[in-house]
């Protein structure tokens, strides 16, 4: 059971002393520093009577947001043309937050735990989005994105997400207050209009979804033809996961493209440029591609970018990608490390942590996070 007290209670204990010596620019943030700014935020969220309506479990995970949504201004607060500007701070938080969570309140592994975690880190992620959603070209299918979180992550939704934001400009002392409260309200309109206020958007099939939310040109109320040969799975976690022996077990019957086989095959140390690794993988995936044969690709694959990347690759030979996620607990995770016969050092699996963003359901036509 979550000690939502404790953690309430100490989390900000580490970031305190650094978020009071972060400044923020007096035209959007005139009230003060980042820790001031989280104090109003946090009295403000609990005076709301959309946040007092809201379930136990649901207050619990929108404070714990809102104590930590801003905390990566620590790390990316910079001056620049004049005024202190924190370029992509609600990523950078979210990452922060994860590592946090992680391997000090030891939130990870079991489903409900991962659950929890990545609820509170998409509330931090995208806290930002709703006050920007009216005006984007794409917005619409941005917030459609999203919401699809709510697949993996059930106690994570939109409206959630507007209550934080609403609750990070009301803690601001700002010129256009009203005007992005304005354009809060219409992003919680325009969810409840697609159908994705409360919950992910019901696609037809895990095909369309993966066509919308992809950018192509569909409907996302059409009947769509899947015109895929086959699956391609790909693999996601940390060293030590368990990522071989959920292979051997669950598709052994496939061939794999498995980039620490090449290593050792060609005696290519993880030090060296692994430019010729990923190459010589990306070969033997068009291989298997062109002769439309399903394959595994083995890899750590612990960002979007990587993600990105490989799925472009599989999806323009019209394959179809499943992503598997593996976690487990911190502890279990250093113990099987240990025990490989090529351990990757602490300190390495702990920077790889803190790059880690678990695939969302946008990225595949499948994405599968499973406790091992």
């Amino acid at each position: 059971m979550t000690d939502w007290q404790h953690i309430a209670t100490t989390i900000l204990l580490p970031f305190e002393q650094q978020m009071r010596a972060t400044p923020q620019s007096a035209e959007w943030h005139a009230e003060g520093d980042v820790y001031v700014h989280t104090q109003k935020v946090i009295n403000v969220l609990h005076g709301m009577s959309e946040f007092q309506a809201l379930s136990s479990e649901q207050q619990h995970l929108l404070h714990i947001a809102a104590l930590l949504h801003d905390i990566g201004k620590i790390q990316t607060t910079r001056w620049e043309d004049n005024d202190w500007h924190a370029p992509h701070h609600a990523p950078v938080g979210s990452r922060m937050t994860r590592k946090l969570l992680w391997t000090q309140y030891g939130m990870a592994g079991p489903t409900a735990l991962m659950q929890i975690r990545e609820a509170v880190c998409l509330l931090i992620r995208y806290h930002s989005f709703p006050v920007h959603a009216i005006d984007l070209p794409d917005g619409q299918q941005r917030l459609l994105r999203i919401a699809a979180n709510g697949q993996q992550t059930p106690l994570f939704s939109v409206r959630l997400l507007c209550l934080l934001s609403k609750a990070d400009m009301l803690g601001r002392e700002c010129a256009d207050q009203q005007e992005a409260l304005e354009k809060i309200a219409l992003c919680e309109e325009m969810a409840k209009e697609e159908g994705c206020y409360e919950k992910p958007f019901p696609f037809r099939s895990a095909h369309l979804q993966r066509a919308f939310l992809s950018g192509r040109d569909v409907w996302k109320e059409q009947e769509l033809y899947d015109d895929t040969w086959g699956e391609v799975i790909l693999m996601s976690g940390l060293p030590g996961t368990g990522k071989d022996t959920w292979i051997a077990r669950n598709a052994n019957d496939l061939p794999m493209v498995s980039l620490d086989a090449i290593r050792r095959e060609k005696r290519i140390s993880t030090r060296a440029n692994q430019g010729l690794v990923a190459n010589i993988a990306r070969e033997q995936a068009k291989t298997y591609l062109r002769a439309h044969q399903p394959f595994v690709w083995n890899a750590t694959n612990i960002t979007p970018q990587m993600r990105e990347s490989l799925v472009s690759l599989f999806e323009s030979y019209r394959a179809h990608v499943h992503i598997v996620y593996l976690e487990t607990e911190w502890d279990t995770l250093m113990e099987r490390n240990h025990n490989r016969d090529e351990a990757v050092p602490t300190a390495e699996i702990e920077k790889m942590l803190a790059k880690l963003t678990p695939p969302e359901p946008r990225e595949a036509k499948i994405v599968e996070w499973l406790y091992v």
